[in-house]
């Protein structure tokens, strides 16, 4: 194993943590802003990573993927406790949807700082941080894309829920109560299956989109970065 290989394989360890314990933190966050502290009276709000790492979510699936060469790495960290009825008193569904959907604001807003700074590193200035925040860029989107599939118990469908109470879609409501204890079914049904491509397919056109925003072709260099 060469440097290159051990600093990719830091910079992703860190990216992810990076990634998956800010997804946590920020449901939290602004949960809190709604009135619900349950998580800041837990100590979830906390930076510390080592509060939020799960021994599946943060470690062993990301290291099955990484060795299996699957193309991409995801995870998660230990949810971050949300008392959603108290969320809905104070801020109604909006509040609701709003906790739902803050982790993949967090990761989305977080690759497109990266891609940013990307353009202005090169491998010559500093291959760890080249590396870095590739993985950042990489991580974050497979992250935000996979946390967005309308299947429970992802983001996804917790906001599509929320937003199905407040149009009064309550069929839509009743079908996401009846089919959420087999969520976790559904969804390794969809990540051993050929159907996963078209689930993932946005991460392609996030990453076209960034490239635009920051000049740097994205693609190209997460290939790079993935055949070290």
């Amino acid at each position: 194993m060469n440097l290159a290989e051990i600093l990719n394989i830091v910079a992703t360890i860190i990216a992810l943590i990076v990634a998956v314990v800010g997804h946590e933190i920020m449901h939290g966050l602004v949960a809190l802003k709604y009135g619900d502290d349950t998580a800041k009276n837990e100590g979830r709000l906390s930076i510390n990573p080592i509060k939020h790492i799960d021994l599946v979510g943060t470690i062993i699936v990301p290291a099955l993927l990484y060795i299996s060469n699957a193309g991409f790495i995801f995870g998660w960290a230990k949810p971050v406790p949300v008392n959603i009825r108290k969320v809905i008193l104070n801020g109604g569904e909006n509040g609701a949807i709003a906790v739902s959907l803050a982790g993949i604001a967090y990761n989305l807003l977080l690759a497109l700082i990266s891609s940013i700074l990307i353009s202005f590193f090169s491998e010559a200035n500093s291959l760890f941080f080249l590396l870095l925040l590739t993985q950042l860029v990489f991580i974050n989107i497979v992250l935000a894309v996979f946390n967005l599939w309308p299947i429970p118990p992802l983001d996804g469908a917790n906001a599509l829920m929320h937003i199905a109470s407040k149009f009064k879609f309550y069929k839509v409501v009743d079908f996401y109560q009846k089919i959420f204890p087999y969520g976790m079914i559904i969804l390794i049904i969809v990540l051993i299956t050929p159907i996963k491509i078209y689930f993932f397919m946005p991460i392609y056109y996030i990453l076209i989109l960034l490239s635009f925003l920051s000049n740097v072709d994205l693609i190209a260099l997460i290939d790079i970065v993935k055949r070290i």
